[in-house]
C-alpha cells in the first residue's frame, strides 16, 4: 500500500505556484530548469532542489502554473564502472511529468558519452542537450467528466479489440481530417459505430505512453510506431493529439469519456520492462541521467552494463521500492486520473524478478492485490520475457488474465492441417485448464488470440508462407520465423479463385474457432476487414501504409466482416461458450448430457486412441447448458454442436442423436455467405467440407 504521508513526485500546481519533487538516492546536487516556450535553446531559470531524508528533493516555485515547461540537471558521479551516469550537462525529463513536448531528436548531442570515442560510454560528453531534449509541461487536472462512469463489463463477456490510435483512425473516411491519426479520432461517431456494429466490448490500445524514439531508426528516416519504447509514464503521447479538444491529456480523457458512454471499456497496452534509454550506448533522456543504478537492473559483475531480460537493451528494476512506487503511482493516475478500466502488461515476467528470480509473491505482485483501485480493473499479462525461465504461462496470480501464446500457435497449426494437433486444439478450445487450473484459477484467466499486433494479420497468416520484413531495412532478419501460416498454394497476393476461396475459408476458420472457444477473445484491429501488412510480421517502425488501416471495404471485405459480426452476436446469444467454469465432462440432470462431450466423426465419443492418433484432422463437441444456468435448476440439454475438419477431405460427420429435435445449422465456414437465420438441416449425419467449421443447435 502507498504511504499517504509519501511526498507527491511530479509538478503539482496549486496555491500560486508549483510544487516539484524528484526521487535520487545518489545525486549530490538537483536543479529544475524552467523554459519559456517550447523552441528555447536554454532554460531562462535554474532552481536548487533541496534533499530530504527520504532521498526526494524538492522546491516551491511561486507564480509558477499550468503549462509551465521544464526539466532536470542532476549532479553525481560519471562513473560507468560503479553504475552511475549522472551528468548535469543533459537535461532530463521528469518521470513523474504528466505532458511532454519536443519528443525526439536523432541530435548525438542527447547521449552522455562522445560517440565514436574509443572509450565508449566511458568518456563523458559535456555538451548541453537542452536545445533538442524533451520538455516536461506542468498540468492542471481539472476536467468536465459528466459523469462518467465505466461500463464494468464482466469478463465472461469481454470481447477485446486490440488497435492503434493513430493505425485505426488515419486514412478512415468517417473522421475529420484533422483528427485522424488522434484520440480525438478513436472517439470519433464513425469509429466508435464500426465498434458497436461488430459488438467488441473494449478496446486495448497498443502503448499511448509519450515514447522515443530510437536513435537508428531517425537515422534512416523511420520511427517507433507501435512505442514500446516509453519515456515518461504519466504523459500521454503527443503524437496522438489532434489540437482540437485542448492538450494531449484532456483529449484522452475525452476519449475515455466517450467510448464510456458507448459501453466500450478501454484497456492499455503499458510497458514498464524497459525504457526508451537503451543500453548502455543509448541516449540519456530520465531515469540513467536522474539514478541509474536504482531504476536499472544492472549486471552484479559488472555493472557498467545492464541485466536486460527484455531484448530491449535495459530492464527497469521492479524489486527496488522507488521503481515499485513509480509503476503503482502511474497506475492508479490511469485508473484515478483517466479513468481507463485496465492493463495489458509487456513482458510481464520482468515485473515478476526480484535479484533476476521470478517472484509472484515480491513486493509489486502484493501491493497490486492489496491496492483496491488497482485490483478492481482488468489485469493483463503477457506471460512472459527474454530471461532465465521467463516463460510464466499459467503462473500469473489472480487476478492477472494472461495472453495465451500457446492457444495461438496450437490453433494455427491445427487449421494448417499439422500432425498431432486434435487433442492439445480441444484443450485450448476449451479454457487451457492445464495451464490455468492447476493454480485454482478460471477460463477468463486465458486471453485467447489468432493474431496480434505482433506478428502477421490474419489476412497475411492465410496468404504468406514467410515473412516479408524488407521495408523496416533489417535485412529480413527482424520477426518471427515460427509463424505456423500456410498460404494456400502461393506467395501473397493471386488472381486464382480457388487459393482465394481457401484462403477466405481458413479465415472463417480461425475466426469461428477464436469466438467459440471458452475464455477472452481477442480480436486484432483490421482482421475484421480483411487488413494486409503485406506479409510484414513486425511492422513496429511502419508508421505508413503498411500499418494504417485501409477502410475502403470491397464485398470480399464487407463479407468478413458481417461474419464476424454474426459470430460475435452468437457468442453472446450462447453465454454457455464463455461460461467462467471448466467442462468436466460429467453428466447433468435430468438428461444425464455431459456438460462437454467430445465427438468423432463416426459420432460416438472420441477414445484415447483417437485422441492421440497423429493423422486425426475432424472432431467435434456437443455443449449442454449447465443447472444452475436454466430454468429451474435443471439442464435444458445439448445446445451446441460444433465440428471441425482441418483435413483436406470432405468427411460425413455422425450426428448425436436426440429424439423429437433435429438439428439446424447455425454456421458453415465452407460457405461463403453464413446463413442470416437458422439453416434448417436433417439427415443423421452432416456434410462437413474440408477445411470448414459448422455450428449447429437442436430445434425444437
Amino acid at each position: 500500500m502507498q504511504d499517504p504521508e509519501a511526498t507527491p513526485l511530479g509538478a503539482t500546481p496549486g496555491g500560486g505556484g508549483v510544487d516539484f519533487a524528484l526521487f535520487s538516492q545518489h545525486a549530490t546536487a538537483v536543479e529544475l530548469c524552467l523554459f519559456d516556450n517550447a523552441k528555447a535553446a536554454a532554460e531562462t531559470r535554474r532552481v536548487p532542489l533541496t534533499r530530504g531524508e527520504d532521498f526526494i528533493w524538492t522546491a516551491r516555485v511561486e507564480g509558477l502554473g499550468a503549462g509551465a515547461l521544464y526539466g532536470y540537471r542532476v549532479h553525481g558521479p560519471y562513473d560507468p564502472g560503479q553504475g552511475h551516469r549522472f551528468n548535469p550537462a543533459k537535461l532530463l525529463t521528469d518521470p513523474y511529468a504528466r505532458l511532454t513536448t519536443r519528443s525526439s531528436s536523432a541530435d548525438p548531442v542527447m547521449f552522455s558519452y562522445r560517440l565514436g570515442a574509443p572509450e565508449e560510454d566511458l568518456a563523458i560528453d559535456t555538451r548541453d542537450s537542452a536545445p533538442a531534449a524533451p520538455l516536461s509541461v506542468v498540468v492542471d487536472s481539472a476536467f468536465d467528466w459528466g459523469g462518467d462512469r465505466p461500463p464494468a463489463i464482466p469478463w465472461e463477456t469481454t470481447i477485446i479489440y486490440e488497435t492503434h490510435v493513430k493505425g485505426m483512425t488515419k486514412r478512415h473516411p468517417g473522421v475529420p481530417e484533422k483528427q485522424r491519426g488522434t484520440f480525438a479520432g478513436l472517439a470519433s461517431p464513425a469509429v466508435i459505430e464500426h465498434l458497436l456494429e461488430l459488438g467488441v466490448t473494449a478496446v486495448e490500445l497498443m502503448p499511448v505512453h509519450q515514447h522515443y524514439d530510437e536513435h537508428h531508426l531517425l537515422k534512416k528516416g523511420l520511427t517507433n510506431y507501435w512505442g514500446y519504447n516509453t519515456l515518461s509514464y504519466f504523459a500521454p503521447d503527443a503524437r496522438f493529439c489532434s489540437g482540437t479538444q485542448g492538450n494531449a491529456v484532456d483529449e484522452f480523457k475525452s476519449m475515455v469519456r466517450d467510448l464510456h458512454k458507448a459501453g466500450i471499456e478501454v484497456i492499455l497496452d503499458v510497458v514498464y520492462n524497459h525504457t526508451a534509454e537503451g543500453n548502455h550506448l543509448g541516449p540519456t533522456l530520465s531515469f540513467r541521467g536522474i539514478d541509474n543504478s536504482v531504476y536499472y537492473r544492472l549486471r552484479k559483475d559488472a555493472p557498467r552494463f545492464y541485466a536486460d531480460v527484455t531484448g530491449c537493451g535495459n530492464s527497469l528494476d521492479a524489486g527496488h521500492p522507488q521503481v515499485i512506487r513509480l509503476v503503482l503511482d502511474s497506475l492508479r493516475y490511469w485508473v484515478g486520473e483517466m479513468h481507463v478500466d485496465g492493463f495489458r502488461f509487456d513482458l510481464a515476467s520482468t515485473l515478476a524478478r526480484n535479484g533476476g528470480a521470478i517472484d509472484f509473491d515480491g513486493a509489486f505482485f502484493r501491493a497490486l492485490r492489496e491496492d483496491p483501485l488497482l485490483s478492481s480493473v482488468k489485469l493483463i499479462a503477457e506471460p512472459w520475457d527474454l530471461g532465465h525461465d521467463g516463460y510464466q504461462a499459467g503462473n500469473f496470480p489472480f487476478p492477472f488474465s494472461e495472453w495465451n501464446g500457446k492457444y495461438r500457435d496450437t490453433l494455427r497449426r491445427y487449421w494448417r492441417g499439422d500432425e498431432n494437433t486434435v487433442a492439445e486444439t480441444a484443450s485450448r478450445l476449451s479454457g487451457s485448464s492445464d495451464l490455468f487450473e492447476p493454480g485454482g484459477r478460471r477460463p477468463r484467466a486465458s486471453i485467447n488470440f489468432i493474431t496480434s499486433h505482433d506478428g502477421f494479420t490474419l489476412e497475411d497468416l492465410v496468404s504468406y508462407h514467410r515473412k516479408h520484413n524488407e521495408a523496416n531495412r533489417e535485412e529480413n532478419r527482424d520477426g518471427c520465423d515460427a509463424n505456423h501460416s500456410w498460404n494456400g498454394g502461393a506467395e501473397g497476393p493471386t488472381r486464382d479463385h480457388r487459393i482465394k476461396a481457401v484462403r477466405a475459408r481458413q479465415k472463417r476458420n480461425l475466426m469461428a474457432s477464436l469466438l467459440l472457444s471458452k475464455g477472452v477473445p481477442l480480436i486484432l484491429a483490421g482482421d475484421e476487414t480483411g487488413r494486409t501488412q503485406g506479409g510484414n510480421n513486425n511492422p513496429y517502425c511502419q508508421d505508413n501504409a503498411i500499418s494504417h488501416h485501409s477502410w475502403s471495404l470491397d464485398p470480399e471485405a464487407r463479407s468478413f466482416f458481417d461474419f464476424t459480426r454474426r459470430l460475435i452476436a452468437l457468442r453472446k446469444k450462447h453465454p454457455e461458450i464463455a461460461r467462467n467454469r471448466f467442462f468436466r465432462g460429467e453428466a447433468l440432470p435430468p438428461h444425464d448430457l455431459k456438460d462437454i462431450a467430445w465427438l468423432s466423426p463416426a459420432g460416438g465419443e472420441m477414445t484415447l486412441a483417437e485422441w492421440h492418433n497423429p493423422h486425426a484432422r475432424a472432431f467435434g463437441y456437443q455443449i449442454s447448458q449447465e443447472p444452475e444456468a436454466a430454468n429451474g435448476g435443471e439442464a435444458r440439454g445439448p445446445v451446441l454442436l460444433v465440428l471441425m475438419n482441418a483435413g483436406s477431405l470432405d468427411i460425413s460427420f455422425s450426428l448425436p442423436s436426440h429424439p423429437g429435435q433435429a438439428w439446424e445449422t447455425l454456421a458453415d465456414t465452407a460457405r461463403e455467405e453464413p446463413p442470416v437465420e437458422k439453416a434448417g438441416f436433417a439427415g443423421p449425419a452432416y456434410p462437413l467440407k474440408a477445411r470448414s467449421l459448422a455450428v449447429l443447435t437442436l430445434k425444437g
